[in-house]
């Protein structure tokens, strides 16, 4: 317990600071939909719909959220967040190359550094990487376990909401 502990907060402190300015970024960006005419649409996929429904249905509901759903129709003015485990994802790279040629402005939580041939952080207008790409604990056998994708995604989830609560509120 107390190496999960560790590891984990390590895990979470490293996103929290490697992140620092996306964070600014994505709470500016999803503010413009709130401000505006828009809305905000979380889209995550496999565990990742957790944050989708913490934003909508949790004890303080992010304003303006709604989950997303195949198919819908998506204007100018609303802004998306994707949340997917690997950068790799291809429902999430569907989804991002789609926004991309409508000139929809998105931001992006996924594993993986943003780095060259990271074509999901190449298309996102705003990307923080969680850090997370294995196991955070060792195995008996030499393989890494604990893959706390969605608590890091809820992690950063609630650094952006803290400053897009700031800049809503301050609006109103």
């Amino acid at each position: 317990m107390k190496i999960l502990t560790t590891q984990t907060g390590g895990l979470l402190q490293r996103a929290g600071s490697n992140n620092e300015e996306a964070i600014e970024e994505t709470a500016r960006l999803l503010a413009q939909a709130t401000i505006g005419q828009g809305r905000v649409i979380f889209a995550g996929f496999d565990e990742m719909q957790g944050v989708a429904l913490n934003a909508a249905h949790g004890a303080e509901p992010f304003k303006g959220a709604i989950p997303y759903e195949q198919g819908m129709d998506i204007q100018s003015a609303d802004r998306i967040w994707l949340f997917a485990r690997s950068a790799a994802d291809e429902r999430a790279l569907q989804l991002a190359r789609e926004l991309a040629d409508q000139f929809i402005p998105f931001a992006v939580v996924a594993g993986e550094k943003a780095v060259e041939g990271n074509e999901l952080a190449e298309l996102a207008y705003t990307y923080m990487a969680t850090g997370l790409v294995k196991g955070i604990l060792p195995a008996d056998d030499g393989s890494r376990i604990v893959q706390p994708h969605l608590l890091v995604a809820l992690f950063l989830y609630e650094a952006v909401k803290m400053a897009y609560d700031e800049m809503i509120f301050e609006e109103d």
